[in-house]
């Protein structure tokens, strides 16, 4: 997920996706200001992180944004949030004691 997500046109795609719902590979072409084989090789990175979705309208494909996804992610970071608060709090204790 954070493989995918650190290169700033699929962070862009993925938060377009999310913004505006479900689009087209062409629409999300015109979006980034890319060829089509660069936002397909962007999504392809997208769909294997379980970012976004597609499906298969005749010869168009759309995409949607899967933002639930991301919960993993959310917990990972609210748990080292805690983590650091914590340490920090121990610091500041230690800070105080030392002050004259």
């Amino acid at each position: 997920m954070f493989r995918a997500l650190s290169d700033p046109t699929r962070r862009a795609i993925f938060e377009e996706l999310t913004r505006e719902g479900e689009q087209t590979v062409h629409a999300l072409t015109r979006f980034a200001g890319v060829s089509q084989p660069a936002v397909s090789k962007h999504l392809t990175v997208l769909k294997q992180a379980k970012l976004v979705r597609h499906r298969r309208d005749g010869r168009e494909t759309h995409y949607r944004s899967r933002p639930e996804a991301l919960a993993p992610l959310a917990d990972w970071l609210r748990h080292y949030s805690v983590f650091w608060r914590e340490r920090f709090d121990k610091l500041e204790e230690v800070l105080e004691r030392m002050e004259p």
